[in-house]
């Protein structure tokens, strides 16, 4: 018998940084309360990637990126129980407009800009995979949960 074909819930990440500093968000549901992550969500059936982080960028945030000036610097595979996996594509963007605001209250307690050099202790483990995949590793792919 083959095994059935995956089915990942396909997110994307956006880590918008102005020089050494990058925005985060601090979780407000409650998957990760009080916990920070980046801007991120679940892509649309039909949607291609870029377009999708650009929508829920600006969803969350209220911050506008074109989806070309968004360049792709980590993925990972994630297996967040026996049922569920989860390939997240984390992007960068340097270039955008607009000043980022909580769009999102119910399900965010707020943002905050933190260096590179002192991020935040309590970052949800997935998004800090490939957070960290993107400041350090010297390969664009994280496997996380696995075994």
């Amino acid at each position: 018998m083959n095994p059935s074909p995956a089915q990942p819930v396909i997110d994307t990440h956006v880590i918008l940084r102005d020089g050494d500093k990058l925005l985060f968000s601090q979780r407000g549901g409650p998957y990760g309360y009080g916990r920070w992550h980046m801007p991120s969500g679940k892509l649309d059936r039909g949607e291609p990637l870029s377009v999708g982080a650009a929508r829920e960028l600006l969803e969350e945030t209220g911050v506008s990126v074109e989806p070309d000036h968004l360049r792709m610097v980590h993925v990972v595979h994630h297996r967040q129980s026996a049922s569920v996996e989860r390939i997240g594509f984390f992007f960068e963007a340097t270039e955008w407009s607009g000043e980022p605001v909580n769009r999102e209250p119910s399900k965010c307690l707020g943002l905050e800009w933190f260096s590179v050099h002192e991020l935040p202790e309590d970052i949800i483990e997935y998004p800090k995979l490939g957070l960290l995949g993107y400041l350090k590793a010297p390969c664009a792919l994280t496997e996380h949960a696995w075994t």
